[in-house]
Order: C-alpha cells, then structure tokens, then sequence
C-alpha cells in the first residue's frame, strides 16, 4: 500500500526546518516552533499539517516580514550546499501567503526563489487576488526566466481553477489577462511548462469555450508538433463536449454515415472488477472521415441520478465501407476522487462528441 500523502510533512521535517532557520535567524524562537508545529501533529491530514507549521512559523519568526523573508531566503539550497527543499517548503510558501501581503514586490520575489525548491503556485495566488494587475505585471516578466520551474509557475500559478487551490474569480471571468503569458510561454523548451499552458486552457475553456477554440486555431498554422500537442491537451475537455470549433481545429465533423454496435461483456459487475467494452464502427459515406471515439460513464449518485464522466479511447480515419472494431477494459475500482454508489450505470460512445451507441450494467457496492 502506497505511504500516506500526509505522511510527506512528519515530525522530522518539522525539525529540519527548525535547524535551518536557528542558523539563519538568531530571533528565531526554535523551541517553542517544534512545540506548536509538532502538537498533535500524526493526527493531522497533510494540508492541517501544513498550515499548523505555518502557524507556527507566523508565531516564532520576527514579526518584521523582511527580516523574516531574509532568514527564509538563506535556508534554501545555494551554490552546490544543502537546503529546506521539497514538501518542507509547502508552509513555508503559506507562511509568505499570511504574512506578505504588504510587502507585494519581497514576497513575490522570494516565492520566486522558492519555486524552483518547491511549487509556490499556491502562494502567489492571493497576490494575484489582492491585486490582480500588480501580480500579473511582475509574474508576466517571468516567461523569459532561465529557471523552467519559474517559468512554468508563470503559468501554473495563474490557472484560473488551480486544483486543491483558492479560485481566481475575476480571471474566471475574464482570462484574458493571463492570455499574453499563455502566448509567450506556448513554444517553450520544456514540456513541464508546455502542459501547464495546455492545464491552464483548458481550465479556461470550461467558462469561456468559445475563446480558447479561437486561441486554438490561431495558433495552429505551422505549429511544431510539440505546439499541435499543446493545444490537443489544451482542447480536451472542448473536444469530449463535442464543441464544433475545438472538434473543427482537428479535421473532425460531426459523424456523417456512422454506424455503432456496441456491447459490454457482462451486465452486472461488483466494485473493484472490469467491464470489457466492444466496440465496430462502420462508416457508409462516400467519402472518409475522421472520427474520435470516447466513451462516458454514467455512475450512478446518491440521490439516484446519474453522473457522466467522458474517457478517451481512440481515433482514426475511416475510408467508405470501413469498419474499425476495438475493444477496451475498464476498470470500476475505488478512488479517493469518486464514491461509488450501488445500482445502474450506463456507458455511452461518443463519435466525434456526439451519442453514438450506449449500454447497461447493474453495480453491486458491498457495505
């Protein structure tokens, strides 16, 4: 069994984080920090652990923030020699959220230095809240940094529906500030900051379809394989919803002379087994068309409706005539992101996002 996420801030890293500032920080109230970040700490999920050492952190580092920043600073890896790193960070970049807000430009400055240690996509976010313009000049400056993780929490970090993150209200309503970060950002080097461009699209895609389609295609001609990737990823969630334009930006129409047959290997199926799906699409226009199969999961919720969520299967070109047969194994398991409740389900193919052929099955959840 996997080790608990929780388990990633443990009594130890209270104590590594206690060394490095003692060293940095003479103010520092090492002690009494182990007391308050320690308490109870085994009991805690990981996120309460996290805030409780950035309670303690904002009890025993000096109340001035610069002063505070400064120590933070010298405790990061430098020139070769060992620092607080990874998961140990995690308050540390709350600790600034807290505590630096007046003091914008040092804050960001140091969530910067943090980044590349440890994501402080969480910590820039309630800048970019207080004072959207601000944030956004400064971030936006970032896109040419040498360091690829400062570059991608440019991006990252500005995702309007960041998930386990506060939401930026105002950029879901209107993205179009973040959209020259996006822009500048689409080619570069690194796949790790391409794919948080693509994440952060297609957050916007969900309230503002319309306007990522249009980036889509204006960004296709000559676009590099790694660029055509980007905006596929970016499109995702446009192209499961069947949306015309996305589907357009990918040489897909909607299914002409389409025939589906379609079945399931058994009916019913407990939690924790597999459904084998089968699937022959038969194509009986006179001209070939390209065709993208998903298929939705309609489970089953606590009040008796049904929930659909769509999966990727396949695509291809189908030629007069053609028919293409695939099959695929689905696996109804627990997940810590579902609750899965007992009775019908029903599957459904979409081609090219349009309802194609469905089925049932019958879910047996044992108490």
């Amino acid at each position: 069994m996997a080790e608990p996420l929780k388990n990633l801030l443990h009594p130890g890293v209270v104590t590594a984080i206690a060394d490095r500032l003692d060293a940095a920080c003479p103010a520092f109230e090492h002690a009494r920090f182990e007391a308050l970040a320690g308490d109870g700490l085994e009991a805690l999920e990981l996120m309460q652990r996290s805030l409780q050492i950035r309670d303690a952190l904002i009890a025993t580092l000096p109340q001035s923030f610069p002063q505070a920043a400064a120590a933070l600073a010298d405790c990061l890896p430098s020139d070769g020699l060992p620092g607080l790193s990874g998961w140990a960070l995690l308050p540390v970049t709350q600790y600034v959220a807290a505590r630096g807000i007046d003091d914008f430009e040092l804050s960001l400055s140091l969530l910067r230095a943090l980044t590349p240690h440890f994501t402080s996509e969480f910590g820039i976010r309630v800048f970019i809240d207080r004072d959207q313009d601000r944030a956004l000049a400064i971030i936006g400056s970032w896109v040419t940094d040498a360091n690829h993780h400062v570059r991608r929490l440019a991006s990252e970090g500005t995702r309007p529906r960041l998930p386990w993150a506060m939401r930026l209200p105002k950029l879901i309503r209107d993205p179009q500030p973040i959209l020259p970060i996006l822009k500048a950002l689409i080619d570069d080097p690194e796949d790790y900051v391409r794919r948080s461009v693509a994440n952060s699209l297609n957050d916007i895609a969900k309230d503002h379809p319309d306007l990522v389609a249009d980036f889509v295609a204006g960004h296709m001609a000559g676009a590099s394989p790694e660029r055509r990737q980007l905006l596929r990823h970016a499109s995702r969630t446009l192209l499961k919803q069947g949306h015309g334009a996305a589907l357009s930006n990918f040489g897909f129409a909607a299914p002409a002379g389409i025939e589906a047959a379609f079945s399931l290997d058994r009916s019913e199926i407990a939690l924790g087994e597999s459904l084998v799906f089968k699937l022959a699409v038969r194509h009986t226009e006179k001209t070939a068309q390209k065709i993208m199969i998903d298929y939705a999961v309609h489970h089953r919720k606590a009040n008796g409706t049904t929930s659909p969520k769509v999966f990727k299967w396949t695509s291809a070109t189908l030629e007069p005539g053609a028919t293409i047969e695939v099959e695929k194994r689905h696996a109804i398991r627990p997940i810590t992101t579902r609750r899965y409740y007992p009775g019908a389900h029903r599957v459904v193919i979409l081609v090219n996002g349009q309802e194609a052929a469905d089925a049932d099955f019958h879910l047996s959840v044992d108490e």
